[in-house]
């Protein structure tokens, strides 16, 4: 048995002449954070699409438990213990928060236990009761978290987990991410706020058109030139 959970070898996503994902290596095992910084369209959502089966390799191999899965069905994944959130929230808009976090308890029969534990983490016992379109954009993102953390993955993909949130909102979600951490769930996090990336991830990969420009720890990853250059520019310097 490998204590990997998830192994990426030489994952690529072509459409036509766009090599939107070019031959990624990726490694996560239980309790550790791992982060995916790249300026926009460098690839990031389309390797968690990948990851998640919503769209076919062109090459490359998917193992999850050391078990290959890159031509399982998508709905497969969730029952292997994969959950995930998305770049656009995707809350269903005729069901209240707590019915939308009781969809991924129910996945495994959890639905009281698992439902209530995900709603307190997250911090939006106060609007169970509410519609998807009542919510502000932060507090939807909160409700998506919760529903991936109802179904008690073993791999749990966020993708920009924290848009629309303000700074202390961040930091209540970079806490939670790494109490989950604690508790050996492997994360894969994509996230713009590099500060939180670097608080939060044991290690970043960092993408640029579609490959890795740069991984290893995050202080060593924004410190890289080639990183600064693709995503950080000023910016990246004026923190550095």
């Amino acid at each position: 048995m490998t204590s990997d959970v998830l192994v990426a070898e030489d994952v690529a996503v072509h459409y036509g002449g766009i090599k939107a994902v070019d031959g990624i290596d990726l490694t996560l095992t239980p309790g550790r954070i791992c982060g995916l910084l790249g300026p926009n369209g460098s690839g990031k959502s389309t390797l968690l699409a990948a990851i998640t089966r919503l769209v076919p390799l062109t090459r490359g191999r998917l193992l999850l438990d050391g078990k290959e899965y890159h031509r399982a069905a998508p709905a497969s994944l969730a029952k292997r213990g994969v959950a995930r959130t998305f770049q656009t929230v995707r809350l269903l808009p005729d069901l209240t928060v707590l019915e939308n976090v009781q969809v991924g308890a129910d996945l495994h029969g959890r639905k009281a236990g698992g439902a209530a534990e995900a709603i307190e983490r997250t911090g939006i016992g106060d609007v169970v009761s509410a519609w998807p379109g009542e919510l502000s954009y932060g507090m939807a993102r909160r409700v998506e978290i919760a529903r991936a953390l109802a179904m008690r993955p073993r791999l749990l993909l966020l993708d920009e987990p924290t848009a629309g949130m303000n700074q202390a909102e961040r930091k209540e979600i970079s806490a939670l991410l790494r109490d989950l951490r604690e508790e050996g769930l492997a994360q894969l996090l994509v996230e713009h706020d590099v500060q939180m990336m670097v608080d939060t991830c044991d290690d970043l990969v960092a993408m640029n058109f579609g490959a890795v420009v740069a991984r290893g720890t995050p202080h060593e990853v924004v410190q890289n030139a080639a990183v600064r250059e693709a995503y950080l520019g000023k910016r990246g310097r004026a923190h550095a």
